[in-house]
């Protein structure tokens, strides 16, 4: 790397499943922009968020920290407004930061160290009242069913968001000082609704399935099968699912035409040789995995998430690496690899030396949480309030733990689709006591 200290620039999406980029191994999903990060760095292959939704995922991977030590553990919490994020740490040591798209704070006054802002209201903006009223036609309702928009570009707000960041790239930044630049798409998040050219890059008629069990979610937390049915989800047929993977496919695609676009401005700067690249989302899609669709599951489609790293000098360029991280440990990683020290009140663990050739101990578990949000898990919210399905996953297994329910337990080598819970099984005691020991110490930390 150049002895100047290096830009970062952290590109997420939301909502954006592991499996559904072509450098991941999808066979029909065109990712031509976030391939190319990947064919210049390291691709993480098992990669965990800490929370299947929006709001507690993202609040971690900014301050480093599990939900609930930050606070913000549904989607209706506010990232408390004196939490100190990796911001605040890198602004601190001289570099300007920015954050510019979907950050969802829910307090969206507070700029949580980011020194320039600019989120949904600036995209509002570019809109008339009878535009606004013209865009929510067209989205409102669709929801998973998948179909092509009858909007231009500029109805989009992932389309500001990436003009935005070039904007800041050729006009706000200052030359003399390096920057952490968040870069933050709102899609492929639903309604299914991407742009006709990226609707029909894919054929619903010939599109693959997902596999899913005949007695999907029947041996398990009995909420996720009442959830999927109220939704309508449980009985979608193959026609209705191959519409919504066409919808939710060409809403990647049009996410990763905006990725392209701060790529390339990146590459006509200059900045390109100087600039780490972080490519992930904040977390999965079910995309029809288990007759379900969204998140707020342990999953792996949910809480599994694609994260690629692309260093300066193309260090390793075109690998992969299989370690269990956590989206916490990102927060460290940056900052030892931009030469900052690491502060000592966040829960993440480096991984920068993965980079370096030194000595790591990698992670014999990841841990994910989720406490049930009001309104969009099941229609009577009955278990908001409940503790929250804590999961902590091995190279082997897998625990989603529910104090007060049924748990499930998967055996990943065995049984990587999790079609099996195999919570029941005396052989396996073994590992329920263990795994629910660690899910319950890791709650308390």
């Amino acid at each position: 790397m150049s002895n100047q200290q290096p830009n970062i620039l952290f590109i997420c999406s939301d909502q954006h499943q592991t499996m559904a980029s072509g450098c991941y191994g999808h066979s029909e999903v065109h990712t031509p922009n976030i391939d190319r990060i990947a064919a210049a760095g390291v691709r993480f292959n098992h990669t965990y968020c800490q929370s299947p939704v929006c709001v507690p995922a993202r609040g971690s991977i900014i301050t480093g920290q599990y939900p609930h030590t930050h606070g913000a553990r549904i989607l209706q919490d506010a990232l408390p407004a004196d939490t100190r994020t990796i911001a605040h740490h890198f602004g601190q040591h001289r570099y300007q930061t920015a954050a510019i798209g979907k950050m969802h704070f829910v307090d969206e006054t507070q700029k949580h160290g980011f020194d320039y802002r600019v989120g949904l209201g600036g995209f509002r903006k570019t809109l008339t009242n009878s535009e606004w009223q013209e865009l929510r036609r067209d989205q409102d309702g669709v929801g998973t069913m998948g179909r092509p928009s009858k909007l231009s570009s500029r109805y989009f707000q992932d389309t500001y968001y990436a003009d935005e960041t070039v904007r800041y790239l050729c006009e706000e930044r200052y030359p003399d000082k390096p920057f952490i630049l968040w870069s933050s798409y709102f899609m492929p998040h639903t309604p299914l609704v991407p742009m006709l050219e990226y609707f029909n890059l894919y054929n619903p008629k010939t599109l693959t399935l997902p596999k899913r069990s005949e007695n999907a979610l029947e041996s398990g937390f009995e909420g996720h099968l009442t959830r999927s049915k109220q939704r309508g989800w449980y009985d979608q047929t193959d026609d209705e699912l191959r519409c919504a993977l066409a919808g939710y496919y060409g809403n990647i695609s049009q996410m990763d035409a905006c990725v392209g676009k701060v790529l390339d401005t990146l590459y006509d700067l200059g900045l390109y040789q100087n600039t780490i690249i972080v490519y992930t989302s904040d977390h999965g899609e079910m995309a029809g995995g288990h007759r379900m669709w969204t998140k707020h599951n342990m999953y792996e489609q949910s809480v599994c998430v694609p994260l690629i790293v692309r260093l300066p000098d193309d260090r390793d360029a075109g690998t992969a690496q299989n370690h269990l991280i956590e989206h916490i440990d990102l927060y460290p990683t940056l900052a030892e690899l931009c030469g900052l020290p690491v502060p000592k009140n966040i829960q993440g663990r480096s991984f920068a030396p993965l980079f370096c050739n030194e000595t790591y101990e990698p992670r014999e578990y990841v841990y994910s949480e989720y406490d049930f949000c009001h309104s969009v898990f099941t229609q009577d919210n009955c278990y908001v309030g409940k503790s929250p399905i804590l999961m902590v996953r091995t190279n082997q297994w897998k625990l989603n733990y529910l104090s007060w329910g049924r748990s499930e337990l998967f055996d990943l080598e065995k049984d990587p689709n999790e079609f099996t819970n195999v919570i029941d099984e005396l052989e396996n005691a073994w590992i329920v006591r263990e795994l629910t020991e660690i899910a319950e110490r890791m709650h308390s930390l």
